[in-house]
């Protein structure tokens, strides 16, 4: 087989990058020139359907596909039933923009998160892995979500559930992975440069914040926006900071690769503190602070975790050049002005395609400069 089907990570997260720095300028063209697609989805649906399901689904199929030989000790899924997996997923990113059968669009999209979220409960299974049953269990409700979105197009589920119950998802996700793998990576290079202090090891603080971060996303998925729910994200957020505050982040603000994770954890609690002010302040808009969760904190913590996990996983050495630099760059600012965009006044629409433009070219400049490695041998 070729290279590029050795490992879940070298398909998906060139798939990954290459859908997200295309279907946001298609997005832009279609709310700009009024156009509607042809699939089940309206274009602001497709849009967030595309970013949660298509985007973020290929980033979690390659994080996890290639996390799971190092949690069970099993070999990789490689091959042909990679292949199949990846058909999959192409088959629902083309249904739901071509299909007008709303029911058709979600059979064949919903075809990979069924067979890759019953290949993850095998290998952790079989492998024993207790540890990371709740990673599997979150990308079956990342699934269901799926299926809760195409639901809410035909008008059965209330409209905005499964966006909600997948944006939950992924909050939750990059802070328990997050809260695993930044504080981890940055003692490790604390330690090879005699660095004394080191960060904080997990405790009552990280259970907490874990804690009120789910009691919080529960609030927010299954009931109306409510004040209660909108203090739930604040203190989340805020104990998520604090959390973040122990890792010693400024410690390493000259290793770009491993400092855009704290970036990108930044983001998170930045976006749950605005998520929690919009449900308690009307100044704010609600789609600023989801902005803020799903261009900055998804968009910054999966782009750090697939330019890392390539580098590495290809036998090259984890250090951030100048163009990976550029991708942090503007996919944060790409991020920033979206968030911003709202209180523009007459510049809200050069904001919005500004942003717009800085964040899919981030993630298309990804796929250039990672194609010869994901496509390519291990150096």
């Amino acid at each position: 087989m070729p290279p590029i089907l050795h490992y879940g990570f070298r398909p998906f997260f060139f798939l990954a990058a290459l859908h997200a720095g295309l279907a946001i300028p298609l997005w832009l063209w279609a709310f700009f020139s009024g156009v509607r697609f042809a699939g089940p989805f309206d274009g602001m649906q497709w849009h967030a359907h595309e970013m949660l399901f298509g985007y973020l689904g290929a980033v979690l199929a390659g994080f996890i596909l290639t996390a799971i030989p190092n949690w069970t000790g099993r070999l990789p899924l490689s091959g042909l039933p990679l292949l199949a997996l990846v058909g999959l997923w192409i088959a629902g990113r083309a249904a739901c923009l071509l299909s007008p059968d709303p029911w058709l669009a979600m059979a064949v999209d919903l075809a990979f998160p069924a067979i890759l979220g019953f290949a993850i409960w095998r290998e952790v299974l079989a492998g024993r892995n207790w540890k990371n049953l709740p990673v599997a269990a979150m990308f079956t409700v990342l699934g269901l979500a799926n299926a809760a979105d195409h639901l809410a197009g035909m008008g059965i589920a209330p409209y905005g559930l499964g966006q909600r119950l997948a944006l939950a998802v992924a909050a939750i996700l990059i802070a328990l992975i997050g809260g695993r793998i930044v504080p981890s990576f940055t003692r490790n290079w604390l330690v090879k440069e005699r660095s004394v202090e080191l960060p904080s090891p997990f405790g009552a603080l990280d259970r907490a914040a874990l804690a009120v971060l789910a009691v919080a996303m529960l609030m927010w998925v299954g009931f109306p926006p409510t004040p209660a729910a909108g203090a739930a994200l604040l203190v989340a957020g805020l104990l998520l900071a604090a959390r973040l505050t122990r890792w010693r982040g400024a410690a390493t603000a000259a290793q770009p690769i491993l400092f855009v994770l704290h970036l990108g954890y930044a983001w998170l609690s930045l976006a749950l503190v605005l998520m929690g002010i919009s449900q308690i302040a009307a100044f704010l808009p609600p789609s600023a602070a989801l902005h803020a969760l799903t261009s900055g904190a998804i968009g910054t913590m999966t782009l750090a975790v697939m330019t890392r996990a390539s580098l590495g996983h290809t036998g090259r050495a984890i250090v951030a050049d100048r163009s990976i630099i550029a991708m942090y760059g503007m996919v944060s600012a790409g991020a920033a002005l979206r968030v911003t965009a709202h209180f523009t006044g007459d510049w809200y629409t050069w904001a919005l395609a500004l942003g717009g433009a800085l964040w899919c070219c981030g993630f298309l400049l990804f796929a250039v400069r990672f194609a010869p490695i994901l496509w390519g041998s291990r150096a």
